[in-house]
């Protein structure tokens, strides 16, 4: 697998056929021919350019294949830092989470919201912990402000992860199974409640509030269901309180091998993986063998539980 797609010798010998036959194309041209070459679309019909350019140049750090040089900076600023928007007000907030409901969301991925996005993304990338760079591929990015529109917290969603061991054997998939079913699933890829809030709930309160709209809102922009929400939650910085709060399911652990980690080689750390279904036959969407219900639980996705919760990932 690669780039969430099945790659083998046949794959690499027409990728390495059409940068041979094609010295004079530049890493676009490349980019959208391979996409076209497979047939690798969205369920628009939009080709996937950006997910075979990154497979591409994942090829080459590889040392697979060797691209043409890059001809000009990316337009989507894929891989800088972001950077965009008026500072937020830091003032402390400690109240009770009834004091700050009812909450606002607003999805700003859209093209026509780019400056609410470019806040997004930079008020991300200075309070994250892991940072934050312009997203490439699916993703939703939802603002979540309290009734007077201040910000409090903010919630990302993107692609999958393309194999995690735990949460394959749960939903019962094989490889190729899971290579056709994984667009079906929706990583909760940054999660952050600004620092300078302390209000018990708030967290697990959100995470109930985004799963409610979140089906609707990638049926909206992608034109495709989406079934069950993962997130993987760093064990040495965080307990996963608020997910375990919002009812979100543990699934165990991650192997730390990460998404290109070598077999059997820690690359990064371990983390617990949570899901959350959407709907309470999410099994039969996700796996197209036939189960036997009796064999296999179905979940009740109405809201989530509120309990202590504490703003993590």
């Amino acid at each position: 697998m690669l780039q969430g797609r099945p790659f083998g010798p046949e794959q690499l010998r027409q990728v390495e056929a059409l940068i041979r036959q094609n010295g004079g194309w530049s890493r676009y041209r490349l980019s959208r021919e391979l996409a076209a070459l497979w047939n690798w679309r969205t369920p628009r019909g939009q080709l996937k350019d950006m997910a075979a350019r990154t497979l591409l140049l994942k090829m080459q750090t590889q040392g697979w294949i060797e691209l043409p040089p890059p001809r000009m900076k990316s337009p989507t600023r894929s891989g800088r830092p972001v950077s965009g928007g008026p500072a937020l007000e830091e003032s402390p907030v400690a109240c009770a989470l009834k004091e700050l409901v009812p909450l606002r969301l607003h999805e700003v991925s859209q093209a026509h919201r780019r400056e609410a996005r470019l806040h997004l993304e930079a008020s991300l990338h200075r309070y994250h912990y892991l940072g934050y760079r312009s997203r490439v591929g699916q993703n939703l990015q939802y603002w979540v402000c309290d009734p007077q529109d201040r910000p409090v917290a903010c919630v990302v969603f993107g692609a999958p992860a393309w194999q995690c061991a735990v949460r394959d054997q749960w939903i019962g998939w094989s490889a190729s199974e899971r290579a056709r079913q994984l667009g079906l699933i929706v990583n909760n890829t940054r999660f952050l409640i600004f620092p300078w809030l302390r209000v018990p709930h708030l967290a697990s309160h959100i995470l109930s509030q985004v799963s409610r709209r979140i089906r609707q809102d990638w049926q909206a922009k992608y034109g495709q269901p989406v079934w069950l929400l993962e997130t993987f939650v760093d064990r040495q910085r965080f307990t996963g309180t608020c997910y375990r709060a919002a009812n979100w399911i543990c699934l165990g652990q991650t192997q730390g091998r990460g998404r290109q980690g070598p077999m059997g080689i820690l690359s990064t750390t371990i983390k617990d993986v949570y899901v959350w279904p959407l709907h309470r036959n999410f099994r039969r969407h996700l796996n197209p063998v036939e189960t036997d219900p009796y064999s296999q639980p179905s979940y009740d996705c109405s809201s989530a539980a509120e309990s202590l919760a504490i703003p993590i990932a």
